[in-house]
């Protein structure tokens, strides 16, 4: 899914428009020592968690670890950004019986310090979490000098402070904060301070207060005062606005501050900006903290800097020929696929665009049928890390999740949640375990397991069906005397590198909520070994079970009726890649697309402010209807058929004042849900709007805010039934393969061919070299490294590659100066102090 916001709106001007779209993937590993080195707080008798924040809303939560101060927590991570942001945090907290969770340490990473850490394992040490250092938002201030003349004649400056407003404050408790603004004029003497009124529930407060300030006054001037006005000097003042919840009964809670110097006003005489709010004291630490561990992290931020569309035209029209090129290694796609062999992610945007554009099945083919020519032997095929694996890796996740879901996670939940033990190694075996109990309950798994995914044929997306026949029918061609190949060319994918990683890893496919537990992660290991082994019964010969090294996994095996499973796998195998290509025949079944805790509004109240007019709920969405549940795994309280979905919209904040809210547009009243976080807001936007998009009577327009006390609040109109007052978002049409943004991938792409322009260069040498002497150059032994077939044709497409390089270098240029925000403007603000 793809989340954007865009760097400066252009009055709809699509030619100057840039799109900053944002990701992130990584893993939390693992933590060291956490806890104080002494005392009595070592954490030995509590489970600890982790959660990513952005700035300080979470959202990402691990789940609970062992008791250890050295817990490993091994949980995968992967989300769209859809909010500029200035932190990314990791949070390490302890599980109190007694009280709320503890928090344990932090490791806060500035955003424009992510690129360093990108991609590698890092140790970070823990840093305390002071509430004085969790902020993030802005605000708008304006500045300006005055000077007024007194009644003797006398000339003093007057300090004239306007705070605007804020974007961007916390929430509080889930709940949005109850800002209000302190702004004090201080300097070596003086610390004058002055109070805006409170803003009830609202992370965007509009203050628009003015308060003056006396900067000077003249030396006839004889009121007392606690500051010399001689001895000061206006170099040194500054103005320093405080951002604080108010608390009512409780403390106040501090969420940021900024500084600014007076003699900014030098030049200007009024100055107006937006300014980040920083961590009290700009995060100045006294004394040196404890020791409180450390985290294991891998992380990578990705940004990707879309411009139009049609910037991208002619570079996607090169790519989108590759399946033409002969031979297939002269093709832009594959030349990229060579010059970055070892980054794995880079075959991906190349997936992506050619099956946007239905042209993946014959590019794979094309590469499959490189890669046979150069396998020697049939038991080989496919098994290594190559360019047409890597494509089909890809191509199968993208596709294949809908798949998976159906095929896979009933019986996952089952396993993960029983819990039986599973155990056959008589060295692994503890303490009062019964092997053939074990062996009883495996084998009871992995035949779940391997009925329900030899009995899916069904639902096998057409795309994979349609590169499985392909890859049959090349690898009968290679090795026409093997009767076994044309299902190992086949099973090598689906079992050994689908299903059998699905079952592994399942909460990298979205099958569980969290990586599993030591023990479960054991039990699915020895059904992963088991399902790859029987599906390649079907494809090899049968002396298959004298290859095990392990003993007990021989004995194991020996309780399966190989020729029975032998047949159930050809014929899944025959159905998956049968000479008839498969229409979309859509999932029969409901498929749980995503679920989760949601705050509901009531339906048909009035009232804005009132906590009794949201509920927690659980919803949950699929295929075929969204519902709603007092509980998990309780009956629905409301269901809507996912035909009946008009239009799914974010919700203005003002509508409730509540953050990450969105409506559900169907025939009765707006649904209207708070998400969690703005990431999960985004997703089930994305969800339910993927799910609706080809509804008949889809609207047009919707009003982003609530029909309230009689009117609209967007648009003031007095009509509940008026038409909307603002466009739908666009989305895109029905296919799977078409739930891509291609500029985004073409941009991908552009960025990988630019970061290895060198590789691009000691190609395009490879290819003089070769159409000069025939042959390769010894001494070059980095030409071994790509697949050259024919220089002149590899030439050729690397010289077109190059000139649209250079082209798009351009345009970024060209359009990022035209839309480069001013510092201090909205889009970027200052940071700390002005000087």
């Amino acid at each position: 899914m793809y989340c954007t916001y865009t760097a400066r709106t252009m009055a709809e001007e699509d030619e100057t428009r840039i799109r900053i779209l944002q990701s992130l993937r990584g893993k939390i590993c693992e933590a060291k020592n956490l806890g104080p080195c002494s005392g009595p707080n070592r954490l030995r008798d509590l489970c600890t968690f982790c959660t990513i924040s952005l700035d300080q809303e979470e959202v990402f939560r691990t789940k609970m670890s062992e008791k250890s101060p050295s817990p490993f927590y091994g949980e995968d991570f992967y989300f769209e950004i859809p909010r500029p942001f200035q932190y990314l945090s990791f949070y390490v907290y302890a599980k109190s019986v007694f009280q709320r969770d503890l928090p344990v340490g932090k490791v806060a990473i500035r955003k424009e310090d992510l690129c360093k850490f990108s991609g590698k394992e890092h140790w970070f040490c823990l840093q305390p979490v002071d509430p004085n250092s969790e902020v993030q938002g802005k605000v708008h201030l304006e500045m300006r000098l005055n000077e007024l003349i007194t009644e003797n004649g006398s000339v003093c400056q007057q300090l004239v402070v306007r705070i605007i407003e804020c974007q961007g404050l916390p929430l509080i408790n889930g709940q949005s904060c109850d800002p209000y603004a302190t702004v004090s004029l201080v300097g070596p003497a003086r610390s004058d301070q002055k109070k805006t009124k409170v803003k009830k529930k609202t992370s965007d407060p509009q203050f628009e207060e003015t308060f003056y300030f006396e900067v000077t006054r003249s030396s006839s001037y004889t009121k007392k005062s606690h500051f010399q006005v001689e001895e000061e000097d206006i170099e040194k003042l500054e103005i320093k606005v405080d951002l604080w919840n108010n608390g009512n009964l409780a403390q106040d809670v501090f969420l940021g501050e900024t500084r600014v110097s007076v003699k900014i006003l030098r030049n200007d005489s009024i100055h107006r900006a937006w300014y980040l709010l920083q961590p009290k004291g700009n995060g100045n630490k006294t004394s040196k903290p404890d020791d409180l561990g450390s985290l294991r992290l891998n992380v990578t931020y990705t940004e990707d800097n879309v411009l139009p569309s049609d910037c991208y035209n002619h570079l996607r029209t090169l790519l989108l020929k590759s399946p033409e090129v002969k031979p297939i290694s002269a093709s832009a796609a594959h030349i990229l696929g060579d010059i970055c062999r070892e980054r794995y992610e880079a075959v991906l945007p190349v997936v992506r665009l050619l099956l946007h554009h239905n042209r993946l099945v014959p590019f794979v083919s094309a590469i499959a049928d490189l890669e046979l020519e150069q396998t020697q032997e049939a038991n080989t095929i496919f098994r290594g890390n190559s360019l047409a694996t890597r494509c089909i890796d890809d191509m199968m996740k993208i596709v294949g999740r809908s798949y998976l879901t159906v095929t896979l996670k009933s019986v996952l939940d089952e396993i993960c949640e029983s819990n039986k033990t599973c155990e056959i190694d008589p060295v692994k075996l503890k303490e009062g375990d019964n092997v053939e109990v074990n062996k009883e309950n495996l084998q009871q798994y992995v035949q779940k397991v391997f009925s329900s995914i030899t009995q899916s044929s069904v639902s096998c997306p057409p795309v994979m069906c349609d590169v499985f026949r392909s890859l049959r029918q090349m690898a009968s061609k290679r090795f026409p005397n093997d009767p076994h190949v044309q299902y190992s060319a086949v099973s090598s994918f689906v079992f050994l590198r689908f299903f059998a990683v699905a079952v592994l890893s399942p909460h990298t496919f979205q099958l569980r909520p969290h990586h599993p537990d030591p023990e479960v992660s054991r039990t699915l290991t020895l059904i992963s070994k088991t399902i790859q082994t029987l599906g390649s019964w079907g494809s090899l010969s049968k002396n298959k079970l004298s290859s095990f090294k392990e003993s007990y996994m021989y004995d194991f095996f020996k309780s399966f009726q190989e020729e029975k499973c032998i047949q159930e796998v050809k014929k899944f195998l025959d159905e998956i890649s049968s000479n008839v290509s498969k229409e979309s025949i859509g999932v029969e079944d409901s498929v749980v697309l995503k679920e989760g805790e949601v705050h509901k509004r009531a339906q048909g109240r009035k009232r804005i402010i009132g906590k009794k007019n949201f509920k927690k709920r659980w919803l949950r969405v699929t295929n075929r209807e969204l519902s709603y549940h007092k509980h998990r795994g309780k009956e629905a309280l409301c269901i809507i058929p996912v035909k009946n979905i008009l239009g799914v919209e974010k919700l203005e904040e003002n509508a409730f004042n509540r953050k990450n809210m969105f409506q559900v547009i169907h025939g009765e009243k707006p649904l209207y849900i708070q998400a969690s976080n703005c990431v999960e807001a985004s997703e089930w936007i994305e969800v339910l709007s993927q799910v609706s998009r080809c509804n008949p009577g889809r609207l047009s327009t919707f009003h982003p805010s609530a029909y309230l006390s009689g009117s609209w609040l967007c648009c003031k109109a007095t009509s509940e039934s008026q038409p909307g007052c603002k466009p739908c978002t666009t989305t895109m049409p029905v296919n799977i393969q078409l739930d891509i943004d291609c500029d985004r991938e073409t941009e991908r792409i552009f960025s990988l061919f630019s970061s290895n322009c060198s590789k691009l260069q000691k190609m395009e040498d490879a290819c003089a070299s070769i159409a000069v002497y025939q042959g390769p150059q010894k001494e070059q032994e980095d030409y071994s490294l790509f697949t050259i077939q024919d220089p002149k044709e590899t030439f050729h497409t690397i010289q077109q590659i190059r000139q649209l390089l250079e082209q798009l270098k351009n345009d970024h240029a060209a359009i990022r100066s035209a839309v480069t925000a001013t510092y201090g403007s909205q889009e970027n603000p200052i940071v700390g102090k002005t000087s």
